[in-house]
């Protein structure tokens, strides 16, 4: 990659799409600094079901940004750890219930206007390839590459039943095809940055893809356009 300056790449793309696995494979192939937005926001979700707030409860989710401060560290295998208030929190914001409530406060201007200065702020100091609902259309809308990753909702499901299972944390298939369903009406009709695709976006459907296919395609875009 052309290393006289930094680059961003901004991949959109609805839950369980597998944004943030492809992401981070990208990122270090690329020798870029892999950012996972939505571990950002759940960070803030955790703390609001951490306090018994209700995730539609927008005046107390307002009313308790004051009182969080949240950051973020790599560890040696280039995983993005998240703090609440100085607690690794990166395990916790995993668990099933977390994922509604990462979308139900992200939903909030107040939320994302709180997180953005972060996002931003990383782009600015390193090559980042950052995912999330709207990086490249409200975070990064100068981004170097956009890329819009989907894939049928059957499909996400399964990758995400997976996902739980190897965790030791499994859910049924059908509940799973069910929230991702209501979550991708969620993002796509929130008045705050709905989930859309960057008119410029590259459009890259990943059903039944293997994951070394998916990677290979969004790397090839990248290459296509910010050189080697």
């Amino acid at each position: 990659m052309d290393e006289r300056k930094n680059f961003a790449v901004a991949i959109d793309g609805p839950s369980g799409a597998g944004k943030s696995t492809l992401a981070r494979s990208v990122a270090r192939e690329l020798g870029a600094v892999y950012v996972d937005t939505g571990a950002i926001y759940r960070t803030v979700g955790y703390c609001a079901w951490r306090r018994g707030i209700d995730p539609g409860a927008a005046e107390e989710i307002r009313a308790l940004l004051p009182e969080i401060q949240v950051t973020m560290d790599y560890d040696a295998d280039g995983l993005q750890r998240m703090y609440l208030n100085g607690e690794d929190v990166t395990k916790e914001i995993r668990l099933p219930q977390i994922s509604m409530y990462a979308s139900r406060v992200s939903a909030l201007p107040e939320v994302r206007a709180f997180l953005m200065d972060m996002q931003r702020d990383m782009a600015r100091r390193y090559s980042v390839v950052m995912d999330g609902r709207d990086i490249g259309t409200v975070v990064l809308p100068q981004a170097d590459v956009k890329i819009f990753l989907t894939a049928s909702v059957e499909d996400r499901a399964r990758r995400r039943w997976e996902e739980l299972k190897e965790r030791g944390t499994p859910k049924d298939f059908g509940e799973l095809l069910e929230e991702i369903r209501q979550r991708d009406y969620n993002d796509a009709h929130r008045a705050a940055s709905p989930l859309r695709a960057a008119e410029d976006a590259v459009y890259l459907d990943t059903t039944g893809n293997t994951f070394e296919k998916s990677r290979g395609q969004i790397l090839e875009i990248i290459k296509e356009r910010i050189g080697q």
